[in-house]
């Protein structure tokens, strides 16, 4: 994975559109358009092999819409560009985090004290139920 040539796909296939956001602003809210909504088509995106790109395909499937476009919405910050810039930042992020391979699990046994803990548990528990009997009249 090549995050550099990642980042250059995404910034050369980035769409962006701005409307008026809710959130930081003051009273400029109502009348500027800072919240940025960023498209970027998912295929256009370079850096990433066969496998990388199923993975984040399949990871970030409820982000891309019907036509293969990845989605972003941030209105974080009071201005537009301050989240253009968060926009192009969690798009990357976005994608190598997705991309990325979770290291294999190594199983492990339970140690002594963790089956010490589960005996004595059930040793209660019995007890428990032991003690519901009625008493045994000889």
């Amino acid at each position: 994975m090549k995050v550099d040539l990642i980042a250059a796909s995404i910034g050369a296939a980035i769409e962006m559109e701005f409307s008026r956001a809710g959130g930081p602003g003051g009273q400029n809210v109502n009348k500027v358009n800072t919240k940025v909504t960023a498209k970027v088509p998912f295929a256009a995106i370079e850096g990433l092999g066969e496998a990388e790109r199923r993975q984040a395909a399949s990871r970030l499937a409820n982000r891309i819409n019907a036509e293969g476009f990845l989605f972003v919405q941030v209105s974080d910050e009071r201005t537009q560009g301050a989240n253009r810039d968060r926009a192009f930042d969690r798009l990357l992020d976005l994608v190598v985090a997705a991309a990325r391979r979770d290291p294999p699990r190594i199983p492990t046994k339970p140690g002594r004290a963790a089956k010490e803990r589960r005996l004595a548990s059930k040793k209660v528990r019995g007890q428990a139920k032991r003690d519901r009997n009625a008493p045994i009249d000889y």
